[in-house]
């Protein structure tokens, strides 16, 4: 697979990151390690995790397993040096992690020890804020959405003491560069501000919600990301695999992640299978598996971005890897522009 610059960070990357969070749940560590393998073998040399997984559910009782799984290949396998690994800090309010306490320099350095210690690394190459202390409107909260009333220039001193240890950390070879997921562009802008202002690291990527379905970001967060060369790290860019058309018709299968979540985390709405029909007759219409449409219109976007691919099975993996040289032709693409006029905001 084809390598190409992470942002500023001076990092190459594939052009698809595998993304872990069923490692745990709905896999185990043996069909994880398989995952592994079959990645390695196509040049997939970039892996997102996260210390709160597995999810789907995220259970006190396996918190952290699923960086354990990755640890645990490093172990018998070794290869760390052939690998562009990042993870994440929990953010503020899930108890199971340090009680729900907020991100702050301290619980920074914390997490980072932890991670390594399970990954059995020495070092972290992008360390990921998984989500702000001041909330977000992600996960379906835009319909509800109500700014913070929190001071921005408290805001701005925790944000300071984040990037203060980080720097620390940096300095140590914990880290190599820091990220951000969940954020939003107002969040984004400061802390890159602070950043050159006091001489801090910079924000590297950000991981937001990102597919046919949920586009959110395109628009100032496309500008901000391609004015300031930050990458979008894309995740669920099958949207909880609705994209694959294996729900329609209130179908689901047992494994899959509905099975787990029935409104996959509040993506099921009264109209979002109408969307997906309309897109699911795109892919058929010309010929292309429907996940791997959906894949290349992620890839296809004006402005830095990586999906970040999961799968159950290999099967699924090695459809989702052979998207990456799909190229939409322009009729694909306008189609899908005209469905998403018809279809917005399906949930």
């Amino acid at each position: 697979m084809k390598q190409i610059p992470l942002g500023t960070t001076g990092m190459n990357v594939s052009r698809y990151c595998l993304g872990t969070m069923t490692w745990g749940s709905q896999n185990t560590e043996s069909e994880a390690h398989d995952q592994i393998a079959l990645a390695l073998e196509h040049g997939v040399n970039f892996w997102d995790t996260a210390e709160m997984y597995p999810s789907n559910p995220v259970a006190a009782k396996t918190i952290g397993n699923t960086e354990t799984i990755i640890g645990n290949w490093f172990a018998r396998k070794g290869g760390r040096d052939k690998v562009v690994l990042a993870t994440k800090i929990t953010g503020e309010g899930n108890s199971f992690v340090r009680g729900g306490a907020v991100v702050s320099g301290a619980m920074l350095r914390e997490a980072v020890e932890g991670s390594l210690k399970r990954l059995q690394t020495d070092y972290i190459d992008i360390y990921q804020l998984h989500w702000p202390n001041r909330g977000s409107y992600h996960f379906r909260r835009m319909w509800t959405y109500t700014p913070p009333a929190t001071p921005a220039a408290e805001v701005f001193g925790d944000m300071i003491d984040v990037l203060q240890m980080a720097a620390q950390l940096i300095a140590e070879g914990k880290i190599r560069t820091i990220g951000l997921s969940n954020e939003s562009v107002w969040g984004a802008a400061n802390w890159l501000r602070l950043a050159v202002a006091m001489g801090l690291p910079r924000m590297a990527t950000v991981q937001n919600e990102y597919s046919l379905l949920c586009r959110q970001f395109d628009t100032d967060w496309a500008e901000f990301a391609a004015m300031e060369n930050m990458p979008l790290l894309a995740f669920s860019p099958l949207a909880a695999g609705l994209l694959s058309g294996k729900y329609a018709g209130g179908v689901i299968p047992d494994g899959t992640r509905r099975a787990f979540t029935p409104d996959l985390g509040g993506r099921v709405t009264p109209h979002v299978f109408e969307a997906i029909a309309a897109y699911l007759g795109i892919a058929a219409r010309h010929g292309l598996d429907p996940n791997q449409m959906a894949l290349a219109f992620v890839q296809s976007r004006p402005f830095p971005v990586i999906p970040i691919i999961g799968a159950t099975s290999l099967d699924q993996l090695r459809t989702n890897i052979d998207a990456a040289d799909l190229t939409l032709s322009a009729e694909v693409l306008a189609e899908i522009g005209t469905a998403h006029r018809n279809f917005p905001a399906p949930f």
